[in-house]
């Protein structure tokens, strides 16, 4: 769920809150709507809901999801849907990867089925670091064939440039100012 991190500039300071104070916490000076630099604004939240985008690649962690919680993740045999084994039904918070349009919708469920029917992807043959649900993904995006992105499916380290590098690095910056808020009311960076 969206935490609701907010950013508005005074004093030649950024200031990253969750909630606008009545005064500003670097120079004390009250707040009012005409004091600022920039009007507050919301930080955009990197991650997405998955069952709000079918035909997609998103991303998750194993156990847990990006901020805070723990949890277990994978393919349901009989729906061929991903699922999380924890506390919550759906993946809230996910990097989205790639979105497929919805031309792709009976392509893409046919390619599922044959994919996670597939021998190759019983559960005895699971392996944490070989045979896992990336290598499940890059394998269904290869069948997939759908030009460019099954391309880079082929080669694991070029996906991850690719693909899943500049989403993370992006959400690496909102995770970071999302703990800091979680220690203190307020992150305030200079501007320069």
């Amino acid at each position: 769920m969206d935490p609701g991190i907010l950013c508005f500039h005074h004093c030649d300071h950024k200031v990253f809150c969750t909630i606008i104070p009545e005064k500003c916490p670097v120079c004390e000076q009250k707040l009012d709507r005409y004091d600022y630099n920039l009007l507050p604004f919301r930080v955009p939240y990197p991650f997405v809901k998955a069952s709000q985008h079918p035909r997609a690649i998103v991303m998750k962690p194993t156990h847990g999801d990006f901020l805070n919680e723990e949890g277990i993740h994978g393919v349901d045999p009989m729906t061929k849907k991903w699922s999380n084994f924890d506390s919550s039904s759906d993946w809230d918070q996910c990097l989205l990867l790639e979105q497929f349009d919805e031309l792709w919708n009976e392509i893409w469920d046919s390619v599922l089925l044959k994919v996670s029917q597939s021998p190759l992807w019983e559960a005895h043959r699971y392996n944490e670091e070989r045979h896992n649900c990336f290598t499940f993904v890059l394998a269904f995006l290869r069948a997939l064939d759908c030009g460019e992105l099954s391309e880079k499916a082929r080669d694991p380290k070029l996906f991850c440039k690719q693909y899943v590098v500049p989403r993370t690095s992006a959400a690496g910056k909102y995770i970071s100012l999302y703990r800091q808020l979680k220690r203190q009311n307020y992150f305030i960076q200079n501007q320069c």
